[in-house]
Protein backbone atom coordinates (compact mmCIF):
# COMPACT_ATOMS: atom_id res chain seq x y z
CA UNK A 1 0.00 0.00 0.00
CA UNK A 2 1.11 3.18 -1.40
CA UNK A 3 1.04 6.21 1.35
CA UNK A 4 -0.94 8.54 -0.25
CA UNK A 5 -2.10 12.20 0.69
CA UNK A 6 -4.95 14.55 -1.34
CA UNK A 7 -4.95 17.80 0.07
CA UNK A 8 -6.70 21.04 -1.73
CA UNK A 9 -10.21 20.05 -0.26
CA UNK A 10 -12.14 22.92 1.02
CA UNK A 11 -15.54 25.03 1.45
CA UNK A 12 -16.38 26.49 -1.66
CA UNK A 13 -19.83 28.40 -3.15
CA UNK A 14 -21.72 26.45 -6.02
CA UNK A 15 -19.91 27.54 -9.59
CA UNK A 16 -16.97 27.60 -7.87
CA UNK A 17 -13.62 25.75 -8.61
CA UNK A 18 -11.44 23.91 -6.59
CA UNK A 19 -8.18 21.68 -7.53
CA UNK A 20 -6.97 18.14 -5.53
CA UNK A 21 -3.74 17.16 -5.12
CA UNK A 22 -2.50 13.63 -4.39
CA UNK A 23 0.85 12.33 -3.60
CA UNK A 24 3.18 9.74 -2.29
CA UNK A 25 5.66 10.15 0.09
CA UNK A 26 9.13 8.65 -0.32
CA UNK A 27 7.47 6.36 -3.08
CA UNK A 28 7.15 7.10 -6.99
CA UNK A 29 3.83 7.20 -8.40
CA UNK A 30 4.95 7.21 -12.15
CA UNK A 31 3.90 3.27 -12.42
CA UNK A 32 0.92 3.78 -11.45
CA UNK A 33 -2.64 4.39 -12.84
CA UNK A 34 -4.32 7.51 -10.94
CA UNK A 35 -7.72 7.43 -9.66
CA UNK A 36 -10.51 9.29 -7.99
CA UNK A 37 -12.87 8.74 -5.87
CA UNK A 38 -15.79 10.22 -3.84
CA UNK A 39 -18.37 9.77 -1.34
CA UNK A 40 -21.38 12.00 -0.91
CA UNK A 41 -23.16 12.17 2.46
CA UNK A 42 -25.34 8.56 2.81
CA UNK A 43 -23.86 7.17 -0.78
CA UNK A 44 -21.68 4.68 -2.03
CA UNK A 45 -18.21 5.50 -2.82
CA UNK A 46 -18.05 6.42 -6.36
CA UNK A 47 -15.16 6.69 -8.79
CA UNK A 48 -15.20 9.66 -11.15
CA UNK A 49 -11.76 9.94 -12.99
CA UNK A 50 -8.40 7.30 -14.25
CA UNK A 51 -5.27 8.66 -16.10
CA UNK A 52 -2.49 6.31 -17.35
CA UNK A 53 0.95 5.95 -15.74
CA UNK A 54 2.44 8.00 -18.61
CA UNK A 55 -0.44 10.92 -18.22
CA UNK A 56 -1.37 10.36 -22.29
CA UNK A 57 -4.88 9.27 -21.67
CA UNK A 58 -7.38 9.58 -18.96
CA UNK A 59 -10.79 9.40 -18.17
CA UNK A 60 -13.75 10.79 -16.15
CA UNK A 61 -17.18 9.69 -15.04
CA UNK A 62 -20.21 11.15 -17.09
CA UNK A 63 -21.55 12.99 -14.03
CA UNK A 64 -18.36 15.04 -14.36
CA UNK A 65 -16.79 15.04 -17.73
CA UNK A 66 -17.64 18.27 -18.40
CA UNK A 67 -16.56 20.09 -15.44
CA UNK A 68 -13.65 18.17 -14.23
CA UNK A 69 -10.14 17.43 -15.89
CA UNK A 70 -7.60 14.75 -14.42
CA UNK A 71 -4.07 15.28 -14.75
CA UNK A 72 -0.49 14.06 -13.15
CA UNK A 73 3.15 15.59 -13.15
CA UNK A 74 5.81 12.69 -12.29
CA UNK A 75 8.08 14.70 -12.44
CA UNK A 76 6.92 16.13 -9.12
CA UNK A 77 5.11 12.48 -8.20
CA UNK A 78 1.56 14.38 -8.06
CA UNK A 79 -1.96 13.84 -10.05
CA UNK A 80 -4.67 16.35 -9.81
CA UNK A 81 -8.27 16.80 -9.64
CA UNK A 82 -9.58 20.17 -11.38
CA UNK A 83 -13.32 20.67 -10.64
CA UNK A 84 -14.98 23.68 -12.31
CA UNK A 85 -18.96 24.76 -11.93
CA UNK A 86 -19.10 23.09 -8.68
CA UNK A 87 -22.37 22.22 -7.69
CA UNK A 88 -23.97 20.99 -4.27
CA UNK A 89 -24.28 17.61 -5.09
CA UNK A 90 -20.38 17.58 -5.86
CA UNK A 91 -19.89 17.55 -2.03
CA UNK A 92 -18.73 15.03 -0.30
CA UNK A 93 -15.43 12.99 0.75
CA UNK A 94 -12.39 12.48 -2.24
CA UNK A 95 -9.97 10.27 -3.00
CA UNK A 96 -7.37 9.63 -4.45
CA UNK A 97 -5.79 5.89 -5.88
CA UNK A 98 -2.90 4.21 -7.67
CA UNK A 99 -3.42 1.32 -9.03
CA UNK A 100 -2.40 -1.25 -11.73
CA UNK A 101 -6.11 -1.04 -13.57
CA UNK A 102 -8.05 2.24 -13.42
CA UNK A 103 -11.06 2.21 -16.50
CA UNK A 104 -14.57 4.46 -16.75
CA UNK A 105 -17.21 2.95 -18.23
CA UNK A 106 -20.13 5.22 -18.67
CA UNK A 107 -21.11 6.75 -15.24
CA UNK A 108 -18.60 5.45 -13.30
CA UNK A 109 -14.72 4.26 -13.04
CA UNK A 110 -13.07 1.88 -11.22
CA UNK A 111 -9.60 0.02 -9.83
CA UNK A 112 -8.45 -3.20 -8.93
CA UNK A 113 -9.03 -4.41 -5.66
CA UNK A 114 -5.08 -4.17 -4.73
CA UNK A 115 -5.10 -0.25 -4.98
CA UNK A 116 -3.55 1.89 -2.50
CA UNK A 117 -6.33 4.34 -1.34
CA UNK A 118 -5.30 8.02 0.42
CA UNK A 119 -7.43 9.22 3.54
CA UNK A 120 -9.65 11.70 1.80
CA UNK A 121 -10.05 15.37 1.48
CA UNK A 122 -13.32 17.30 2.28
CA UNK A 123 -15.41 19.04 -0.04
CA UNK A 124 -18.41 21.10 0.59
CA UNK A 125 -20.00 23.19 -1.84
CA UNK A 126 -22.46 25.12 0.01
CA UNK A 127 -23.66 28.70 -0.36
Amino acid sequence: QLPLVESGGGLVPPGESLTLSCTASGFGLNYYYIGWYRQAPGKEREGIACINSGGGSSDLADSVKDRFTISRDNAKNMAYLQMNSLKSEDTGIYYCTASQICNCVGHVCYVDSGASWGQGTQVTVSS
